[in-house]
């Protein structure tokens, strides 16, 4: 799903800084354990809060990253920059956020200096289709939850295979389609896309084919659908609990159907989720 570029990241900038309908981002992101993403649930009896579930899922983006002391390492998408922080509390690297809301670069470079992290960390605007960045500067790099907002996700790719040097690593959490798609499906996974600025979703073939022709090679891919899919169905509820707050000048309709979007994500298993890693040859 592809709309255009322009229009596509104002949509995304204006969602995550706030001066959308719903506001979204900073009416819940305390409700949801700070780290507004997927949590990551081992199975039906795993009873873990959405703060662990979400540290969970960084820490296996984490693991696939397989970072290495003094690393330079390039997070595309960083959002307020919490999994770049649990990244470098963990391991002594140096990391370069970008992302295309301003907000989020104000308060990741604020959490950077109350976190005393700011020595190993930068936050930046920057568009993930044309970054300012010359070529093999990052020894590796992740787009957590990122690429989907993307209308060019092809563009992206090429433009972290040219920022990556050769030999560095590549980690992905990303949306994709499990096919076949139900017209039923097909109308939930527009209802969410529409909903969350996600502007680029595919098949898996789809996502790999872009990956090798970009020079990514020992590609390796875990669907952990059914582990994030109760994600869905929690935020949903964290959404209802402050449906008084979102409402405001007459929104009350986009408000509910964003609730409505965010159940869809559990209740449509064809919107999958995968972990990726790869190597930039």
């Amino acid at each position: 799903m592809k709309v255009g570029s322009s229009e596509a990241k104002e949509d995304v900038a204006k969602f995550y800084n706030g001066s959308g309908t719903v506001r979204v981002a900073g009416k819940i992101r305390d409700r949801w354990g700070g780290n507004l993403h997927n949590g990551f649930w081992h199975d039906d009896t795993d009873d873990a809060p959405p703060e662990v579930a979400t540290d969970r899922l960084t820490d296996l983006m984490i693991e696939r990253l397989v970072p290495r002391p003094g690393q330079r390492v390039l997070d595309i998408g960083c959002g307020i920059g919490k999994p770049a922080t649990r990244l470098l509390r963990a391991h002594p690297v140096h990391v370069v956020g970008i992302t295309i809301s301003e907000s989020q670069v104000d308060q990741a470079r604020a959490d950077a200096v109350s976190n005393g992290l700011a020595d190993r960390v930068t936050f930046g605007h920057a568009d993930a289709m044309r970054m300012p960045f010359s070529d093999g500067s990052f020894d590796a790099a992740w787009a957590l939850e990122s690429l989907f907002h993307v209308p060019d996700r092809d563009r992206a790719l090429a433009e972290a295979a040219r920022v990556i040097r050769p030999g560095g690593r590549l980690a992905i959490a990303d949306f994709v389609l499990r096919t076949p798609v139900s017209d039923v499906a097909r109308r939930a996974v527009e209802r969410i896309t529409t909903t969350f600025g996600v502007h680029s979703v595919s098949s898996l073939d789809d996502y790999l084919g872009q990956l090798s022709a970009h020079g990514f090679t020992d590609i390796d891919v875990t669907d952990i659908s059914d582990n994030v899919a109760r994600t869905g169905t929690l935020l949903a509820d964290a959404w209802e609990d402050v449906r008084d707050q979102l409402v405001e000048n007459g929104n009350a309709e986009k408000v509910d159907a964003m609730i409505t979007a965010t159940r869809d994500f559990s209740n449509t298993p064809e919107f999958g989720y995968i972990l990726l890693s790869a190597l930039r040859v």
